[in-house]
């Protein structure tokens, strides 16, 4: 009962904040890091076949999609970020931190 009462408004709204923001990043970092994966995987078992031990053959497929990928998505993530930082400054304007 003492810990539901010491619970206030603002704590419950920076935890939303928090949670928010952990799921803005997992969007937004997600994809990128997918790619990079399945590519670095495609890349090893390549290599492992045809067992060619090149350095720049892991590094410049997996370079190339990261770059890709983050060209492709800087708009939607873009506009993520700006939606997000609306929220943020929208709740501190509500409980008068700004």
């Amino acid at each position: 009962m003492f810990l539901a009462d010491s619970i206030s408004t603002l704590d419950l709204s920076i935890t939303d904040l928090a949670r928010d923001l952990l799921l803005t990043v997992l969007v937004l970092a997600g994809p990128v890091l997918l790619v990079g994966l399945v590519v670095g995987v495609a890349v090893s078992l390549f290599q492992a076949l045809t067992s060619v031990q090149e350095q720049t053959l892991s590094l410049v497929p997996k370079m190339f999609s990261v770059m890709l990928v983050v060209l492709l998505l800087l708009a939607p993530a873009l506009h993520l970020l700006v939606d997000y930082t609306h929220r943020v400054l929208e709740r501190m304007v509500a409980f008068g931190l700004s």
